[in-house]
This record gives structure tokens, C-alpha cells and sequence, in this order.
């Protein structure tokens, strides 16, 4: 269901479940584990999600949704709960996490890429959260994150009014970061993950929760900031990466001033 390739100090994570990468129970089960993996990786500064199919998602296994009609509506939120906890667990992981959206992400699909802090799709791709029109709600966090990211207006359209948007205009409106030809897509990726990969892991991971420190109540965020400073500035690659920068730029002024002389 899932390849995993390490790459320096990133991961890429290929969803490889045909014909459509549904979520099941089964799949649930083997995200953990690719999890499980990429948590016990050290030094790691990005974690790029993409599909290795002609789309994203599209989202929940209907086959198994069906089964659930039969079933104590326990059964249902037993199954919303694991996303929840498999989504939560994606968003506070300590790197950054890349989602590469390379056409249709609908329902559950959709919402992993919300669970991630960087997307980029596909002009053609299509986005949306359409379970209104099966009776039922984006029960894996869909509802709060695309809220959050994208602001109350946004999640109303794409939600209650069932809109389907492509990547371009998903960009436009926040719920993605970039957005770009299909054909340029996994050059445009590769491009931003390894930019990412070469970032200190320490200092991104960080940024992070500092980043997060905004929605939390009662957390002061430029406090978090000012003790995070304090613990990075005595770190080995903090001081080790300064002293690179100001040598770089020593080097590059000592040059410029022997050729105006020359």
C-alpha cells in the first residue's frame, strides 16, 4: 500500500493502493506502521507524501462505508476516530511534511493532505469535500483543518455548498500553498522538498511548534520563540552553519574587492 524511500534527510512516501488509494481499516493500519518507521529516523528535515497512481484519493473504501450501514453507528465512529488519530499523528510529527497533490483528492483523501503542513497540486487536479451528498460529514478532521487553513468562507463553499475546485483555484484560495501544470508537478516537488531537506531538522522542528503556538490558547508564542532561540544558538549545527554562512559571504566580499582592484 505504501513505498518508502529515504533521501539524505528526507522521506518520500508513496501511496500505492489501486485503483484509487481508498482508505480502509487496512490501509489505517499500514500508514502507522510507515509512520512507526519515519519517527525512528534521526535527523530528518521532510517527509514528501505523494500517490504513485494517476490520482491522489479518492478518499474513504465505499465498500467498507456500506458494510457500516449494517453495523451500531459505533462502528463508524470507531472508524472516524482512527483517522483522526492517524491524522494527528501526521500533523505533529516533528519535520515538516510535503503533500504532493497530483489529481483527484476527494473526502478522507483530501483531508490527509490538510493533516500536512505544505501542499502543492496540479492545476488539473480536483479537490473537495463532497460526504454531504451521502448523507454524512468530513469525519476526519475536514470540517476544522480546512476551516483553520482556509478560513470560514472557503470551508462553507467547498463543504455546504459541495464545490469541487482544481488546484489553481485551490491555490487562490488557500487551501493549497502552490500550484502548477501536471506536468511540472513532481519536478516542482522534488524542487521544494529538497530545498526543505537541506534546512536544519532542529531549527524546522521548532519553527513547527511555534508556528502552532498561534492556535493554542493561553501559549505565548514570542515566549516559545525566545526560549527556542535560547536552546538553538548553543547547538552544535547552529554555530556549525553560522560560521559556514559568514566564512560564504567573507569569501564572497574578499573576492568582489580583488576584482574591482584588479
Amino acid at each position: 500500500m505504501f513505498e518508502i524511500n529515504k533521501l539524505d534527510n528526507a522521506v518520500e512516501v508513496i501511496l500505492q493502493r489501486p485503483p484509487v488509494n481508498a482508505l480502509s481499516d487496512a490501509w489505517i493500519l499500514a500508514f502507522h506502521q510507515v509512520l512507526d518507521v519515519i519517527e525512528q529516523m534521526d535527523a530528518l528535515s521532510v517527509v514528501h507524501f505523494r500517490s504513485g497512481l494517476e490520482l491522489f484519493s479518492a478518499g474513504a473504501d465505499l465498500k467498507e462505508i456500506e458494510q457500516r450501514l449494517t453495523m451500531p453507528p459505533e462502528e463508524m465512529v470507531r472508524y472516524n476516530r482512527s483517522l483522526h488519530t492517524l491524522f494527528n499523528r501526521i500533523e505533529d510529527l516533528d519535520c515538516v511534511t510535503l503533500c504532493e497533490i497530483n489529481g483527484l483528492a476527494f473526502g478522507g483523501g483530501f483531508e490527509l493532505t490538510l493533516a500536512c503542513d505544505l501542499r502543492i497540486a496540479a492545476n488539473e487536479a480536483m479537490l473537495g469535500l463532497p460526504e454531504a451528498r451521502l448523507g454524512l460529514i468530513p469525519g476526519a478532521g475536514g470540517t476544522q483543518r480546512l476551516t483553520r487553513i482556509a478560513g470560514l468562507g472557503v470551508a462553507n463553499m467547498i463543504i455546504l455548498g459541495c464545490e469541487v475546485v482544481d488546484g489553481e483555484e485551490a491555490r487562490r484560495l488557500g487551501m493549497v500553498q502552490w500550484s502548477c501544470p501536471k506536468e511540472d508537478l513532481p519536478g516542482k516537488a522534488r524542487e521544494i522538498r529538497q530545498r526543505i531537506a537541506a534546512l536544519a531538522p532542529p531549527a524546522l522542528s521548532v519553527s513547527k511548534r511555534c508556528i502552532k503556538a498561534y492556535l493554542t490558547d493561553g501559549t505565548d508564542g514570542f515566549e516559545m520563540e525566545i526560549e527556542a532561540q535560547r536552546e538553538l544558538i548553543v547547538s552544535d549545527e547552529a554555530k556549525s552553519r553560522v560560521r559556514a554562512f559568514v566564512d560564504e559571504r567573507r569569501k564572497r566580499s574578499e573576492s568582489k574587492k580583488a576584482g574591482t582592484s584588479g
